[in-house]
């Protein structure tokens, strides 16, 4: 398969690249701090470099796999409380920093990130 075809690996660099253009109205550039959580005692930290209502790229020394299922505590800026995601899926890798989809998070947790964004590009 060739990178033009819709079926080809999601990690492709072409592809990362494509996917970056096409949510960059979206997403909200910031730097915070992420705590991870997965399977047989994973854990992990990372800075957040970009935030959406779907999900986030982030940068780690801690090593991450392409479909590892994660939950998340973002300390969001001028937050009291983390913000908890149940469930982040890794879609993509590019060295040390990642793209985590959130695949399960609760809808007040939702809009505290909406919230932060439509304030943030006001």
């Amino acid at each position: 398969m060739t990178t033009d075809d819709p079926r080809s690996n999601r990690t492709s660099r072409s592809d990362h690249k494509t996917a970056t253009a096409e949510r960059r109205g979206r997403r909200l550039r910031l730097s915070c701090r992420l705590f991870f959580f997965g399977e047989d005692d994973f854990e992990g930290e990372a800075k957040i470099l970009d935030l959406s209502t779907g999900g986030c790229q982030a940068t780690s020394l801690t090593t991450v796999q392409v479909g590892m299922r994660l939950r998340l505590s973002l300390f969001l800026q001028d937050q009291e409380w983390p913000l908890r995601i149940e469930e982040a899926l890794v879609q993509w890798i590019n060295g040390t920093t990642f793209g985590l989809e959130f695949t399960r998070i609760r809808s007040a947790q939702r809009e505290r990130v909406r919230d932060m964004i439509m304030k943030a590009k006001l």
